[in-house]
């Protein structure tokens, strides 16, 4: 029961965050602002450790396979963005993929490996597309780039390791992490 009790006041707590990442102010230079970035918004922050909980959830290749593949699709989301290319609703999207992860990992969902990596891969495309889009044009693309990588690997390397050290009692608490990590979602998406 307290566990439970927890778990609500957590969660209506978390869901009533505004996605805070995407600011648009102030400068952004170089490597430590990109590495500051993904912390800054807890979107960013729950899906890449869903990411990496989801992967010890499965277990086997999925360990470097879905934070591999993420990471690649972030890349490629941030370089469209610096190419100037539009992703339409790109933040309804990152909003969408904190509730989608929170669910792939409540319900430790099955399924083949390729489309768990598409799928991680579609989350990554905009997640990586609005981290480039803070940038200024006398920013350090590749240095910013780099900081952002390097921090959302640190972060799927928290869930892998959360995964891992707590595997008697992680789908226990993999189940509560996702279902937090849904609600926030849902509230992201309903502009809460």
């Amino acid at each position: 029961m307290k566990m439970n009790k927890s778990l609500l006041i957590t969660s209506l707590l978390l869901s009533a965050l505004p996605v805070h990442a995407h600011t648009g102010v102030g400068a952004v230079h170089g490597l430590l602002a990109g590495a500051l970035h993904p912390l800054l918004g807890i979107d960013h922050v729950l899906v890449m450790l869903a990411v990496g909980l989801w992967a010890a959830l499965r277990g086997g290749k999925a360990l470097w396979q879905l934070p591999l593949a993420f990471l690649m699709a972030m890349g490629a989301g941030a370089g469209l963005s610096m190419l100037g290319l539009t992703i339409s609703a790109a933040e309804t999207a990152v909003a969408g993929s904190v509730l989608m992860a929170g669910l792939l990992v409540w319900r430790n969902t099955r399924m083949s490996s390729a489309l768990a990596m598409a799928v991680v891969a579609v989350f990554a495309l905009a997640h990586g597309y609005v981290h480039a889009l803070e940038l200024t044009d006398s920013a350090d693309a590749l240095g910013y780039a780099a900081g952002f990588l390097l921090t959302t690997a640190a972060l799927h390397g928290l869930g892998l390791a959360a995964g891992v050290v707590a595997a008697a009692r992680v789908k226990m608490l993999a189940a509560g992490f996702g279902l937090v990590c849904a609600v926030v979602g849902v509230g992201l998406l309903a502009g809460v």
